[in-house]
């Protein structure tokens, strides 16, 4: 692994706890009803897909249980005027939270 490499996992951790942190104990109604919280995880999404982008090829093909390709996908997908949906970065900060067991109880 590069350093580079450690850098950008690192920072796509701290941006994704970060966004689930926000997330946790919300409802989808409350999500939905707070512009400052989707700006917020919109960001933290594209952050997390930027930062997924840079890893190295060689350090992403020694983790294939990472959904590298999904991760970077989603930062096009909440980039991208045409594509984007406040639904789609709901789903992605619910889904990790479950995936990691900090997701908020009462998603609606």
């Amino acid at each position: 692994m590069s350093p580079r490499d450690l850098v950008y996992v690192e920072h796509m951790l701290d941006m994704a706890r970060k966004a689930v942190g926000k997330a946790a104990g919300l409802s989808h109604g409350a999500f939905d009803a707070d512009e400052n919280l989707r700006l917020a995880l919109t960001h933290l999404v594209q952050v997390i897909g930027e930062a997924g982008r840079r890893v190295s090829a060689d350090f992403s093909g020694q983790h294939p249980e990472i959904p590298w390709q999904e991760i970077v996908g989603m930062r096009h997908k909440v980039s991208s005027v045409r594509h984007f949906a406040p639904t789609i970065v709901w789903r992605f900060c619910a889904s990790y939270g479950e995936a990691r067991g900090c997701a908020g109880k009462n998603r609606g």
